[in-house]
């Protein structure tokens, strides 16, 4: 600093010391800001000048929030005129919605979703670029996916009457082929979403790690090294010792490391920064995050997320304040609105369905029923049981969780489930005290007010 600024700054006092030359992380939102957060968004049709009774009053809840936000896991476009296909590398099912879609997603009031999940690429590359134009079309903001991976990675913003929303999306379940990737010389990037990779362990007692050794070396063409491990890979697949039989996942460092960067990034350029991730792991059929997530969400607070928000599941998971954020491991569904057509050959022959018999509802009914490998299938009423999770915020720091219990039908003919509304006040009771017993963990407490799930923080309980 030459002369004449260090005379212009003492001529200014303090105030000129106050400016930002680092770009800060600190959040910036006016009081009373509010985020709206649920999960899955699966949905097929124009849902808003229905007649499914309660969701009027679900979308009121909705549309009083500064952001709210959910997880698009489905793809808008006409099958009538679309010029792509589908897949053979899909996401378990080909979702896909009318293009009325989009505008009745922002008639409910989102104006914020992440699109980096599992079946982002049921429909490949076209699919993704029509969604993403239908997105856009109507206002809503969406992060996750992109032409390469440092715009798949990159945070979206959405501007509102109390500050700049920045949104960071990725995904650890992903269909292999859909991953981004940058450009290097001459090769281009390629389109797809940003990931989170996980190597993923089976722990198994350390009596079986010498069975599975035993089996290992009886392998034909096994480079031994002379070495004892304590990890056995068998068929790619990779077995340590543990107390606690079940999975272990170590996230990839790079990606980690890109992500808590464009989080980073993300809050130098908003008031507030959303991080989301799409993960099933260890699977549908847990009620606990995987073990490397606890960790995880913390770094991403560290880095300057004001929210974690985990959905993929299709279940509910726990809910933790860390440093006056809100972490939820997982919102399950908010919607399962089963209606997509067409649902692709290979559903057909997947699900033993002939193609001249069956209809797509009958592949659809069958794959919700049966589940995959890692799944039980979506039969239980578990799976149509969720919350809207309503964050408050008074002085950038979070004041007050509001949960509000929904259920979707899971009664219902098929025609008519998947449809969220306000619980009734005994299955309200019940997903309460489901999410308090799964919160504990964390050292959350749930009151219960009126059906009405709330955590308060307002004595500055971190």
């Amino acid at each position: 600093m030459n002369a004449d600024q260090n005379a212009y700054r003492d001529e200014q006092g303090p105030e000129l010391n106050s400016y930002d030359v680092a770009g800060s992380l600190e959040t910036n939102i006016a009081d009373g800001f509010t985020l709206v957060a649920v999960g899955d968004l699966i949905v097929s049709r124009r849902l808003t000048n229905s007649c499914h009774p309660g969701f009027a009053q679900v979308v009121e809840i909705l549309q009083a929030a500064d952001v709210t936000f959910g997880n698009l896991e489905t793809n808008i476009f006409d099958i009538r005129s679309f010029e792509g296909s589908p897949q053979a590398e899909y996401g378990g099912a080909y979702h896909v919605s009318l293009p009325e879609t989009g505008p009745d997603l922002r008639t409910m009031g989102f104006n914020l979703v992440s699109y980096a999940n599992n079946h982002a690429f049921d429909w490949g590359v076209e699919g993704m670029r029509l969604t993403c134009r239908a997105l856009e079309e109507n206002g809503i903001a969406y992060a996750g996916v992109g032409e390469n991976l440092s715009q798949a990675g990159a945070a979206r913003f959405v501007e509102t009457t109390k500050g700049r929303v920045g949104l960071v999306s990725s995904a650890s379940t992903f269909t292999p082929m859909s991953r981004a990737c940058d450009g290097a010389g001459e090769a281009p990037g390629r389109p797809g979403i940003n990931t989170l990779r996980l190597e993923r362990s089976i722990v198994v007692e350390p009596k079986m790690l010498d069975s599975l050794r035993m089996v290992r070396d009886s392998l034909p063409n096994f480079g031994r090294s002379g070495r004892q491990s304590d990890q056995v890979k068998v068929a790619n697949v990779t077995f340590r010792a543990g107390e606690r039989p079940g999975y272990s996942y170590e996230p990839n460092s790079r990606d980690v490391a890109n992500i808590l960067r464009n989080i980073r990034r993300g809050k130098q350029f908003s008031d507030f920064c959303i991080f989301t991730n799409h993960g099933h792991e260890p699977g549908n059929w847990s009620e606990e995050p995987a073990d490397y997530e606890r960790e995880f969400a913390h770094q991403t607070v560290d880095a300057g997320a004001d929210a974690y928000i985990v959905h993929g599941p299709h279940r509910l998971r726990g809910v933790e304040v860390y440093k006056g954020r809100p972490i939820f491991y997982s919102l399950g569904n908010f919607m399962m609105d089963d209606l997509r057509t067409p649902v692709g050959a290979d559903m057909y022959e997947v699900y033993d369905k002939d193609l001249i018999d069956a209809t797509d509802a009958d592949v659809t009914v069958s794959e919700m029923l049966s589940g995959y490998e890692t799944s039980p299938g979506f039969s239980a009423p578990v799976f149509y049981e969720s919350i809207i999770a309503v964050s408050r915020f008074e002085e950038n720091r979070l004041t007050e969780l509001r949960l509000y219990p929904v259920e979707l039908g899971h009664s219902k003919r098929f025609a008519n489930r998947g449809i969220p509304s306000l619980a009734s006040a005994a299955k309200a009771e019940m997903i309460l005290n489901r999410l308090q017993k799964l919160s504990e963990p964390y050292g959350t407490r749930i009151a219960f007010e009126n059906g009405v799930g709330v955590i308060s923080l307002s004595g500055g309980t971190e």
